[in-house]
């Protein structure tokens, strides 16, 4: 066979990443040879994938953490074109993992042609290759604004052929007005796609909510195929929900006598803050993001996250006081942590003529090393160890354009790559790296740890000895397969899958505007 599903979304953050994976651990454990697909995503979260050329290229982290679902191996066509904010006006192009350029609201449509000959070519591809590929989509597909040349909703779910379910965030409120809203705004072929609605985040009594299901079968003609409920654990691989004030998961009880209180300052163009899930894993770990200064002077480990936009997030922090909250920490001799972004903003100077064309700019004088941007951005896998241990292992993966240009004689570095080449950076207390993911390394994360609470002074805290990310990972992703299996009628899902469309679906109007 080579059965399709497009799942869309009442609005962005509705469930569509989650979802898609919860239906692919469904498939993979029913033994099917399945694959996820996002024809365009638009997040500075992003996954190294290797090409078939041996060079690493970038796609969603999202799609990512949907292939593990899968029991495969990442692929660059698993999220063919990727654009990753840069501004609120501007985006790089990441096309089947590779920068081609930048755009604008104004000149995307120009490009949006080859895009779209993209995705199609990469969707056909895996179709071919897989018995069944689960789509996700992007944002709305009632967004009516921007139906003329969609290729990532209906516009691929016409193109195609996927029979497409809409999920809904029932925490939003008003989740039945924008399920009735979403199928009424398309036009008559874009409705025959529709075939029914799913709830996300459902807590209370379900005998409460059922008579608005059975109405909203009415007036669209179309079933609720299964409300998801509300569930504490899932929060690994966030995508669009890292909100301010947030603290990461559920903190398990520390090991030892003393909590770590761990600050991520959430910059406005945050990439990959991802990285600091890994250390949120761990028992008496608490980690939250904030863009509070006071919540920096209280926390014993700062963490400077990446990045899509050094030099203006480095401007921001200067203006809103969190680069004295930062400089205040260090100077208090209590661990700071820089990550890509955020370790080219630790150091004296950013000189960047690539991606904001500041030419050469302060950074925050915490490490004496200087960063220049080069033209071809840095995106590979990594492997090497703990600089000051060479027998802690550690894997992680580089997305950047700025290197190290010049670093103080004898400045210790963080890691080391397999042939013994120093990266990032340690001067007391302050350190950074390029490296994403790094943290996912269990015995390099306990050692880092250990070490950031010694300097902290929390003399209590202890590093559980059996944490495992990747154990982590997994029972989340199976938990998505478990949710998918109790609460969604999974029968109904695979006749969609294996048949497509039902025939004969109703027209809601008025249809989309003329």
């Amino acid at each position: 066979m080579s059965g399709g599903l497009l799942v869309a979304g009442t609005t962005s953050d509705a469930g569509k990443s989650v979802l898609t994976a919860g239906i692919c651990r469904w498939l993979h454990r029913r033994g099917v040879k399945v694959a996820p697909f996002k024809a365009q995503n638009m997040s500075n979260n992003s996954a190294v994938v290797v090409g078939p050329d041996g060079r690493g290229g970038e796609i969603g982290r999202a799609q990512a953490m949907q292939a593990a679902a899968c029991g495969i191996a990442p692929d660059l066509r698993f999220n063919p074109v990727l654009l990753k904010p840069g501004s609120d006006r501007s985006s790089q192009v990441v096309l089947l993992g590779e920068a081609v350029d930048t755009v604008t609201a104004g000149n995307y449509h120009a490009l949006r042609p080859r895009l779209a000959e993209a995705a199609f070519a990469a969707l056909a591809e895996l179709r071919e290759a897989y018995e069944v590929v689960v789509c996700e989509g992007a944002g709305s597909p009632a967004e009516i604004n921007l139906r003329a040349g969609d290729y990532v909703n209906m516009g691929l779910a016409r193109h195609a052929g996927l029979p497409t379910i809409v999920v809904g965030d029932i925490d939003r409120g008003g989740v039945f007005a924008s399920m009735f809203g979403t199928v009424a705004l398309l036009d008559p072929a874009d409705q025959a796609l529709v075939a029914g609605f799913v709830i996300n985040k459902f807590r209370g009594d379900l005998g409460l909510l059922r008579p608005g299901l059975d109405m909203l079968a009415r007036v669209t003609g179309r079933p609720t195929y299964g409300v998801l409920p509300w569930h504490l654990e899932l929060w690994l691989d966030a995508e669009d929900s890292l909100a301010y004030g947030r603290v990461l998961g559920r903190p398990a009880a520390p090991h030892g006598t003393d909590w770590l209180d761990v600050a991520v300052v959430r910059l406005p163009r945050i990439s990959n803050a991802t990285d600091v899930e890994a250390l949120a894993t761990e028992p008496g770990v608490r980690v939250r993001l904030t863009v509070e200064p006071a919540e920096l002077a209280a926390a014993d480990l700062v963490v400077l996250p990446g990045s899509k936009s050094t030099v203006a997030d480095l401007t921001w922090l200067r203006e809103t006081g969190l680069a004295d909250a930062v400089a205040a920490h260090a100077a208090a001799g209590k661990p700071l942590l820089g990550i890509c972004g955020g370790f080219q903003m630790l150091g004296r100077a950013v000189h960047d003529e690539v991606e904001s064309r500041a030419g050469s700019v302060a950074g925050l004088g915490l490490l004496p090393v200087e960063v220049t941007f080069a033209a071809r951005k840095t995106v590979r896998q990594a492997a090497g160890t703990s600089a000051a241990d060479p027998g802690v292992p550690v894997r992680g993966y580089e997305i950047h354009h700025g290197h190290v240009s010049s670093a103080e004689p004898g400045l210790p570095p963080l890691l080391a790559y397999a042939d013994g080449t120093g990266e990032g950076a340690v001067r007391g207390a302050v350190c950074g790296t390029h490296w994403h993911g790094a943290f996912e390394s269990d015995a390099f994360r306990r050692r880092f740890l250990t070490e950031a609470a010694r300097l902290a002074g929390r003399t209590g805290f202890r590093v559980a000895p059996d944490t495992s990310f990747a154990a982590a990972r997994e029972r989340s992703l199976d938990l998505l397969g478990d949710l998918v299996e109790e609460h969604l009628d999974t029968a109904a899902l695979w006749r969609l899958i294996e048949s497509g469309p039902p025939a004969g679906l109703p027209f809601v109007p008025p249809g989309a505007p003329r």
